[in-house]
């Protein structure tokens, strides 16, 4: 981990390579965002939520796109749904009871650890990942401590990553790395080693094209080597654009293909 370096500007020059290409058009494109729209997770953190609003924001789960929408593209009956409903731990049982009562099976995720900052104590965290398996939920989104990325405390980051992926117990995990406050793309790249080698999770990154190229090419490389590994990492993103290059178009293809390159040493 600690023989890592990106090259930051060679990253950014792919970046804007990528930019500069050009996107799907009109039935191509309609067929992308139908299927982005299987990799949201439909969300809310507010510290309003009540019961009522997490049932409607079930039925949208279960519902995404309109009706008259699905027919005029032949996908009526296709069963698109999001990929999962996210809440905070005290809301779950209203998450699982409110899509048990819809007749569907969209998992329930919860944020964790002390969302969204982290700062609580270890052991806080780990009892409201347990908490929240207890009330149904079957993925755990945790956020780690930024402070150990940002010393360099790898090991450290890499117990306490362990500790969360052992209180899921069948749960999936999926690390939010908060990248933008990891401080470089070299710490954003160790990060993302670390949660893959600690917990075989999903990675939550943020949508900033730089940053994508890194964890793609993190978890093509881990990949490589732990065919067990979910098929992508997660990541919130806003805008036609940012779907495109998430959901793995052939330029990303090429991008993963070589773990190591231009931008990336160890």
């Amino acid at each position: 981990i600690s023989k890592i370096q990106v090259n930051h500007p060679a990253v950014l020059r792919r970046a804007e390579q990528i930019q500069a290409r050009r996107t799907v058009k009109k039935e191509w494109q309609a067929a992308w965002l139908l299927k982005a729209v299987t990799f949201i997770d439909l969300t809310t953190l507010s510290g309003d939520d009540t019961s009522s609003n997490i049932q409607r924001l079930c039925y949208k789960a279960k519902y995404p796109i309109r009706e008259d929408l699905l027919k005029a593209l032949n996908m009526y009956d296709k069963g698109i749904t999001t990929a999962a409903v996210c809440v905070y731990p005290a809301r779950v049982c209203d998450a699982v009871k409110a899509l048990k009562a819809a007749g569907c099976n969209i998992p329930v995720a919860s944020v964790a650890t002390g969302f969204p900052a982290g700062q609580t104590h270890l052991k806080t965290r780990l009892e409201e990942i347990r908490l929240a398996v207890e009330d149904g939920a079957t993925e755990i989104d945790v956020v780690i401590n930024r402070s150990l990325v940002l010393t360099g405390q790898w090991e450290a980051l890499y117990d306490e990553i362990r500790q969360f992926r052992k209180a899921c117990g069948e749960a999936h995990l999926k690390t939010i790395l908060a990248t933008g406050e990891l401080g470089s793309l070299t710490n954003v790249y160790k990060a993302s080693m670390i949660a893959m080698m600690a917990g075989k999770s999903n990675l939550v990154i943020s949508v900033t094209l730089a940053v994508i190229l890194v964890t793609m090419k993190v978890y093509s490389f881990w990949r490589s080597a732990n065919p067990v590994l979910p098929t992508a990492p997660t990541t919130h993103v806003s805008g036609i654009y940012s779907l495109q290059w998430v959901l793995g178009l052939a330029d990303f293809k090429n991008e993963v293909a070589d773990p190591r390159g231009e931008c990336y040493s160890s």
